[in-house]
């Protein structure tokens, strides 16, 4: 038997405190477009009794994110065990310019933007739904022979990661270049 043949995300889902806040907010931070609403007071996959509002967003490019408001389950929170900054939701915008319009956009909704923040090959910006959430909005910046590099050195660090839980260095030229960049603007 095979793996199936993927043909990208048709949705990510996550919980929220308020349906309608929600849509509010991606629509006027991001822009995003209100596609869709289901609601039911069962679930369908399990039967289970779970009243809930599920709403979806389109991203861009055929990419769907949804929220599912769920008032009768306990408030929501998020796995204390998991710093902050490691579940998030990153988007790709056009180029490092379209970044900072966003940054100033989303400035101007009165949030407080985290960036940018140079990764090598991407540049990105940080800030929370009003769920919780941490979005990203990234830039890429890489040349086609640095993501080959990246590709090509997968699998080594992955194995070297495995054996030591140490970062393998097979892909330090991108803090390089990014120390190279903040001494330019120094």
């Amino acid at each position: 038997m095979s793996a199936p043949h993927l043909h990208g995300v048709h949705h990510v889902a996550y919980r929220c405190r308020d349906a309608k806040e929600t849509v509010e907010f991606y629509e006027r931070v991001l822009g995003m477009r209100f596609t869709t609403a289901f609601a039911e007071d069962h679930v369908p996959s399990t039967g289970a009794y779970d009243p809930y509002m599920h709403v979806f967003l389109d991203a861009g490019n055929n990419n769907v994110l949804a929220f599912f408001e769920l008032p009768e389950q306990p408030d929501m929170d998020r796995d204390q065990n998991t710093p902050e900054w490691v579940q998030h939701l990153a988007f790709r915008v056009d180029s490092p310019t379209a970044l900072l319009a966003a940054k100033t956009h989303i400035e101007s909704c009165g949030l407080d933007v985290l960036g940018p923040t140079h990764h090598g090959i991407f540049k990105s910006i940080y800030f929370f739904d009003p769920n919780g959430h941490r979005i990203e909005l990234a830039a890429d910046i890489g040349s086609p022979e640095q993501y080959a590099e990246l590709e090509r050195v997968a699998q080594p660090m992955l194995a070297e990661w495995s054996q030591t839980k140490k970062a393998p260095r097979h892909a330090a030229w991108l803090d390089a270049i990014a120390d190279n960049e903040k001494g330019d603007h120094e």
